[in-house]
């Protein structure tokens, strides 16, 4: 596993923490939305990264 692979995962990770506080604050659905994309990019990368796909 790569540095780069890492830190996407855990970015990853953390947006979608970042997704379920925000929904438990019911702010508004365009910043819950943006953080959820976010991080289901950053997840993708980083596993496609670990595979090989990609980078």
């Amino acid at each position: 596993m790569t540095g780069l692979s890492t830190i996407l995962i855990v970015l990853g990770l953390f947006l979608a923490g970042g997704v379920y506080s925000f929904t438990k604050q019911k702010l508004p659905a365009g910043v819950i939305t943006l953080l959820a994309i976010s991080s289901a990019f950053c997840l993708v990368a980083g596993v496609l990264r670990i595979q090989g796909i990609w980078g």
